[in-house]
């Protein structure tokens, strides 16, 4: 782990600001990303068929309320 700290810290020391601002803004989109996709998968496993409902439903139920 020590080892990949120190190329990882060589490698950043390589970049100029401006490639450093790109890479620090494509990690945090793909930080962003990972978040969200694990987001939807918890709600696909806990979503049950009976929890969507049709166009037509939802316009019932808004009617009635």
């Amino acid at each position: 782990m020590n080892l990949l700290r120190i190329r990882i810290h060589h490698l950043i020391e390589q970049l100029d600001d401006e490639e450093l601002q790109s890479a620090w803004d494509n990690l945090y989109a793909l930080h962003c990303d990972s978040y969200m996709s694990q987001a939807i998968q918890e709600a696909k496993r806990s979503q049950q068929p009976w929890d969507i409902l049709t166009h037509e439903e939802a316009m019932r139920m808004l009617v009635y309320f």
